[in-house]
C-alpha cells in the first residue's frame, strides 16, 4: 500500500486543448492516503474513469504529475506502477479454474509455489471462492467472475491500491449488496486502498471513509459522507446527495431581510450579512435539504415561518415528502408519517439556522451559522 498524491492533474482527449470545455479532467490537486476507502462519485461523463485510468497508468495526463510514495510515476506503464485496477466488466480468463486466474498475477512475477498456494488460499478465503478453485471460470455466474477479478488485485502482496471502475454495474441487485457488504469486510481486514469509481450515491456513501464529488471534469468537494449531506460545498453536491436532494431556490436581500420569491426567510443576522456584502457579485441560492426543513399546518405555529401551499403529499414507508410551493419554486419537506395537512391548504416553512446554506454562483458561500 502507499500514497497516491495527484500534483496539477489535468487531462483533455484532444490534441491542441484551448479553453476549459477542452478538458475531461480540469486541473486539481488530490491526496489519498495509505490505507484509505475512497469514492469517487459523479454522474457519467464527468472524468471520474480518465481519473482512475490517470492513476493506474492507462492514460497519460495532458498536465500534472501523479505520484504513489515518493515515486513519480507520470512516465511509468500500468505493470511497473503496482497498482491493481477491477473493471465494470471481469477481466478473467475463461479457459483457467479459479485457482489459475487468482494465481496468474503471482506467476508472472515468477513467485514461489509455495507461496503461492497460501496467498491464493487466503485470498479466496476472504472472497468465499475456496470451494470453487477448481471450477472452470467459463460459465460461472457474473458476480462470482466479478469476485476472481477482485482477488487478482488482492493476491499480490505489494500492490499500492485497487482501483475499482463501477464493478458492480452489471451484477444483480441483491448480490451487489452482497458484494458491497464483501468489500467493505475486506478493507477492514487487510486496510488496503480502495478507490471506488461509481454513479451511484448509495455505493459511494455506503463504502467510502471519503468521497471525492465530480461533475463536467471538475472535483467539486472531498469529505466525508456525513460532511456531504450537512455541509455541500456546490449546490450540485447537494442535487446530487440525497433522496430527494436538497433544495435550492434563487434568493435575495432586501430592506435587510432574506426573501425568496418574495417573502422573508428567517435566518441568523450573520448569514444575511454575509448574502448582503455577495450581492451584485453574482447569483445568490439559498440551500436546504428536506430532511432538516421543518413544516406545519397550524396557524398559531407560523412566526418566524414562511408561508407556502401544499401541492403534492407522499407517503414512503415511516415518513412523508410533502411538496409545496414557495413563489414558482417546489420544495420538498421530509416530515413525520403523523403529519396531517393536506394538498392545496396553507402552510409555513421553517428553515433551520445550523442546515441553512448560502451559495453564490453555485459554490458556498458561508458554512450554516448556528
Amino acid at each position: 500500500m502507499a500514497r497516491i498524491e495527484l500534483r496539477g492533474i489535468a487531462h483533455s482527449y484532444l490534441r491542441t486543448p484551448v479553453v476549459d470545455r477542452d478538458y475531461a479532467v480540469k486541473p486539481v490537486d488530490l491526496i489519498w492516503e495509505k490505507g484509505g476507502a475512497y469514492a469517487l462519485l459523479g454522474p457519467s461523463g464527468c472524468g471520474k474513469t480518465t481519473l482512475l485510468g490517470i492513476m493506474s497508468g492507462l492514460v497519460k495526463p495532458s498536465r500534472g504529475s501523479v505520484w504513489i510514495g515518493d515515486r513519480d510515476v507520470t512516465e511509468l506503464p500500468p505493470r511497473l506502477r503496482n497498482v491493481a485496477q477491477v473493471f465494470q466488466f471481469p477481466v478473467i480468463y475463461d479457459t483457467m479454474t479459479v485457482f489459475d486466474n487468482l494465481a496468474f498475477p503471482l506467476r508472472n512475477r515468477r513467485v514461489a509455489n509455495a507461496e503461492i498456494q497460501t496467498r491464493v488460499g487466503r485470498v479466496a478465503e476472504l472472497l468465499d471462492l475456496s470451494a470453487d478453485l477448481k471450477r472452470r471460470a467459463s460459465g460461472l455466474p457474473g458476480e462470482l467472475k466479478q469476485r476472481i477479478s477482485l482477488g487478482r488485485g488482492l493476491v499480490r502482496k505489494d500492490v499500492a491500491a485497487i482501483l475499482l471502475d463501477e464493478p458492480l454495474t452489471v451484477i444483480d441487485p441483491h448480490l451487489k449488496w452482497v458484494l458491497r457488504r464483501k468489500l467493505m469486510e475486506i478493507h477492514a481486514e487487510l486496510k488496503v486502498t480502495l478507490i471506488y469509481v461509481t454513479h451511484d450515491q448509495l455505493e459511494a456513501l455506503t463504502l467510502a471513509e471519503q468521497v471525492v464529488v465530480m461533475n463536467d471534469g471538475h472535483v467539486l468537494q472531498q469529505g466525508s459522507p456525513e460532511a456531504l449531506f450537512e455541509r455541500p460545498a456546490h449546490v450540485f453536491v447537494g442535487h446530487f446527495i440525497g433522496s430527494p436532494g436538497m433544495n435550492v431556490l434563487p434568493c435575495s436581500v432586501v430592506d435587510g431581510a432574506l426573501r425568496v420569491a418574495g417573502q422573508p426567510v428567517r435566518l441568523p443576522e450573520t448569514l444575511v450579512a454575509r448574502a448582503q456584502a455577495a450581492a451584485g457579485a453574482g447569483a445568490l441560492q439559498l440551500g436546504a435539504r428536506p430532511e432538516f426543513l421543518t413544516l406545519t399546518n397550524e396557524p398559531a405555529a407560523r412566526v418566524g415561518r414562511t408561508e407556502v401551499a401544499v401541492t403534492r403529499i407522499a407517503t414512503l414507508g415511516g415518513f412523508k415528502i410533502v411538496t409545496v410551493r414557495l413563489g414558482a419554486h417546489d420544495v420538498h419537506v421530509k416530515v413525520p408519517i403523523e403529519y396531517a395537512g393536506s394538498v392545496g391548504s396553507p402552510a409555513w416553512l421553517g428553515f433551520p439556522a445550523s442546515h441553512t446554506h448560502l451559495y453564490l454562483e453555485g459554490r458556498v458561500l458561508a458554512e450554516s451559522a448556528s
